[in-house]
């Protein structure tokens, strides 16, 4: 039975394929893997369920409920010489990127090279970059496949991948999430960072991408939730002491600070603040039933049926007449002189 792989490349770009050989493969084997027009080395990072659960989470456009299909079959175990020009290639990659640089200001285009990746046959050159819009480089195109002689690919990429490319550490001092384990870049607004009551400034909740921090996202659930036990900032409550505002809460350790109509504050509890509420809200009044009297009847007389018939029924409105206009008929038909008829 194959086995899924999940295969790593430079970049942290990674893909899946099925490994049918009895041979078993251990993270960070090198294997040679099949792309398009080619074939490519990288490293194993998961082999099995582990790889599959993995599979599973990182899909992306698939339906709810279909796994994704390995992409092919890994070819073979590569070889310490293939290894070897893997290496090498990456150690060019760099003179790469200065040269494809020098291209771009040549071509006064708008764009920042952030990476340069070959393929493993060598058949196929890959240049990342990011640009604020649209940027025609079909002439760049053109220039770069007459210099290194090969089928050249020019992919845009967004801030979060070109920090997920270049990895880095962030400012918790740790490596960046979206380099190191998080499968799916998920998009991050300021309403997350206000729903934490954290602080709005953006050199304090930017990563290093110069977006806001993917781990915004970590504990938003939990504040959301949290929250619902409490009152609404600003709400009054009528409390033992009175009318008194909500000012703030706190989440962690379940107190609310409440502010009285002479500005004094008071910290409570959330249990004392429900129980003191509860024992100050009045109890809800019994409803009697009570029969309604009949209207009274202005003449003293008894209701008959007509009587109530018609009150029941709508009255029926009387047509109006269309005016007649002068010297005419009431369909205006009529001479608008005024004069006799011939």
């Amino acid at each position: 039975m194959p086995t899924v792989v999940e295969v790593r490349f430079k970049g942290n770009r990674r893909e899946f394929f099925s490994w049918e050989q009895e041979i078993e493969l251990a993270v960070g084997d090198p294997v040679v893997v099949p792309v398009d027009r080619g074939q490519d080395l990288g490293h194993v990072s998961a082999v099995g369920d582990i790889a599959e659960q993995k599979c599973g989470v990182a899909c992306n456009g698939c339906e709810v409920g279909q796994k994704r299909a390995p992409k092919g079959s890994v070819v073979r175990k590569a070889t310490t010489e293939e290894a070897y020009v893997s290496e090498q290639l990456r150690i060019t990659e760099q003179d790469v990127r200065r040269k494809v640089i020098e291209r771009v200001r040549a071509h006064t285009l708008s764009m920042k090279v952030t990476d340069a990746e070959w393929q493993w046959d060598r058949k196929k050159l890959t240049v990342y970059f990011t640009a604020d819009k649209r940027v025609d480089f079909r002439a760049l195109v053109r220039d770069l496949a007459s210099l290194f002689r090969t089928r050249i690919e020019l992919r845009q990429i967004g801030a979060r991948d070109e920090s997920r490319r270049i990895d880095g550490l962030g400012r918790c001092g740790r490596q960046y999430c979206c380099s190191s384990w998080l499968p799916e870049l998920r998009p991050v607004s300021l309403s997350l960072a206000k729903d934490q009551r954290l602080s709005l400034n953006p050199t304090q909740i930017s990563g290093g991408c110069g977006r806001l921090l993917c781990c915004l996202r970590y504990e938003h659930e939990f504040y959301v939730s949290a929250r619902k036990r409490f009152p609404k900032l600003g709400r009054a409550l009528r409390t033992a002491l009175g009318r008194e505002t909500v000012e703030t809460i706190d989440i962690f350790r379940d107190r609310v600070v409440l502010k009285a109509e002479d500005q004094t504050l008071r910290t409570l509890t959330l249990a004392e603040l429900k129980r003191e509420v509860a024992g100050v809200a009045p109890k809800p009044a019994e409803r009697t039933r009570e029969a309604a009297p009949d209207p009274p009847q202005p003449d003293g007389r008894e209701v008959t049926t007509d009587d109530a018939v018609q009150a029941v029924t709508p009255r029926k409105r009387r047509r109006r007449r269309p005016r007649r206009r002068r010297g005419g008929r009431p369909d205006g038909g009529g001479n608008s002189g005024g004069g006799a008829p011939s």
